[in-house]
């Protein structure tokens, strides 16, 4: 005899026979026809090398053997049916983690978590930073936000959210303000600038958009990431170049100026996560996302030229 499971769909037709009482019974609670369920029956018996019912009158009654199944498989399907109900429930439960750099997070996302949850109440976001070591294809995470440039990774659903803008970005405490913030865009090209180990393209890339040769520009202080780059900025200490969305709260406030305006890039703001891990809130929120950032679009430009 065979010490391997029987057939699961077999022990299925059987376990819900046995609980119910009934061929026609298991037949429809099972979404099969009677005749499936007959033949399930007779493959676990088959498989078994015992009898499992016999004939009682129109109906059937359970064997010793019968009997002895019907307790351990009823216990075994009401264990597995209470795990797999805790586990929906838990993923349900859980919160929708979300990775993002610690400049996007602070400079733009945090200004509108009032507004998200407002909007999606049923969205248990957790927001999780980093720089450069967030992967949604590790545990722990459920999908990355972040500036990229296409092609995409073919193992990721890659929701795209908007253009990239970037621009030069001062602050009226900065010593040059006056000087500058009339000035055509070549004279920055005097100036020592403000700019990020994390994005050494660009100021290179915003020069040759706007006509400038890339090799004339003057690098001066330097900063590991982009939030200490703007925290810079804002103290008045140099010109810097930024992603529109993440100097939009500063614009507004006078904080900083934009008097070059911003350009687009190849690169767009994008809602990462695995094909294999599709999730419907990763929708819910890339949706709200591009209506936050189309009314950001639609809104009037300050401070820049």
């Amino acid at each position: 005899m065979s010490h391997d499971l029987p057939p699961l769909n077999a022990l299925r037709a059987f376990e819900a026979t046995a609980r119910l009482n009934s061929v026609s019974q298991a037949a429809e609670q099972l979404h099969v026809t009677h005749g499936a369920v007959s033949r399930q029956l007779k493959v676990l018996e088959e498989h078994l090398g015992v009898s499992l019912f016999v004939k009682d009158g129109r109906g059937l009654k359970l064997t010793d053997a019968g009997i002895r199944l019907r307790d351990a498989s009823g216990e075994a399907f009401d264990r597995l049916r209470s795990v797999c109900a805790d586990l929906t429930q838990s993923t349900a439960d859980a919160p929708f983690v979300l990775g993002c750099s610690g400049s996007l997070l602070a400079r733009w996302f945090i200004p509108r978590l009032g507004r998200l949850n407002a909007d999606l109440p049923d969205l248990r976001l957790h927001l999780s930073a980093g720089e450069g070591d967030l992967d949604p294809r590790r545990p722990g995470l459920d999908a990355l936000l972040l500036f990229a440039e296409p092609p995409w990774p073919a193992d990721m659903q890659v929701y795209e959210l908007a253009s990239e803008r970037i621009g030069p970005v001062m602050s009226p405490l900065f010593s040059g303000y006056q000087r500058l913030q009339s000035a055509p865009p070549i004279a920055l090209l005097n100036e020592p600038l403000l700019h990020t180990t994390s994005r050494p393209q660009a100021w290179p890339s915003w020069a040759q958009q706007s006509g400038l040769d890339a090799k004339a520009l003057k690098l001066g202080q330097g900063f590991e990431h982009l939030y200490y780059l703007l925290e810079a900025a804002v103290a008045g200490l140099g010109v810097a170049i930024a992603p529109e969305p993440l100097v939009t709260e500063d614009l507004k406030a006078g904080r900083l100026v934009a008097p070059w305006d911003f350009s687009e890039t190849p690169a767009q703001l994008a809602l990462w996560l695995p094909k294999r891990a599709a999730d419907g809130r990763a929708r819910q929120l890339a949706q709200w996302l591009r209506n936050e950032l189309r009314q950001a679009d639609h809104s009037p430009r300050l401070n820049s030229r």
